[in-house]
């Protein structure tokens, strides 16, 4: 999942930015209101973590923009918790408020759940043949053993699954599974895929489509 991370205390948002990358996410980050519009023009981000009290372009007005594209989920975060303030956050178009300060695995919940949402319904457990994986819990497996995967090797596997046998371009993967920093021209996702391979065993799960990308061979319905 994509998180654009809206916050200009930038030692707060650095630290929150390598929480979420430590579950899986991929994290841009911006440290101010119209950077964070300008970002969320060229990325469709699946959750917004947006502060309210932003420089250059206040986070109500940020808010209320995104609001109105209906391309993110918008979780709204401030320094106060009244209930006045979280009634205000939420007629601005936000899906979810937290007040800050806040415990960061609150922080992992709420995103988990709007990242959910933002996403077509899909079955809390991913399978494919005898391979399954948790995306709440952060577990997968194949025929009951332990896969023990990096973060990036997790989340291209949870693309692959979620695709149902689709084929995921390797611009698509590296698009919801790293970040703005990621180059273009990287190998990273062939890295990824040939690991995740190795991890997987056999018989091969993972399929090659030239100039296309990669699918599940197995597909999550059997």
């Amino acid at each position: 999942m994509r998180i654009l991370l809206v916050e200009d205390e930038q030692p707060l948002a650095k630290y929150v930015a390598t929480g979420l990358r430590k579950h899986g996410y991929a994290v841009d980050i911006a440290f101010d209101g119209r950077t964070a519009l300008d970002k969320c023009e060229v990325t469709p981000y699946d959750v917004v973590v947006l502060d309210r009290d932003l420089p250059v372009l206040h986070g109500d007005a940020v808010c209320r923009q995104l609001a109105e594209t209906g391309t993110s989920r918008i979780l709204m975060l401030t320094a106060s918790g009244a209930v006045e303030d979280r009634v205000d956050g939420l007629a601005l178009g936000a899906d979810d408020y937290l007040g800050k300060p806040f415990a960061f695995s609150e922080l992992i919940a709420r995103v988990g759940a709007l990242s959910r949402r933002s996403t077509p319904a899909r079955p809390p457990i991913l399978r494919a043949g005898d391979v399954s994986l948790d995306p709440a819990r952060r577990t997968a497996e194949r025929a009951g053993r332990p896969l023990y995967l990096t973060p990036k090797e997790f989340g291209v596997l949870e693309q692959l699954l979620a695709a149902d046998g689709d084929v995921v371009s390797a611009e698509t993967l590296l698009d919801k599974v790293w970040d703005e920093h990621a180059d273009p021209f990287t190998n990273a996702v062939r890295i990824a895929i040939g690991t995740l391979r190795r991890k997987l065993g056999d018989p091969p799960l993972i399929e090659t489509v030239p100039s296309a990308g990669y699918r599940i061979i197995a597909c999550a319905s059997t």
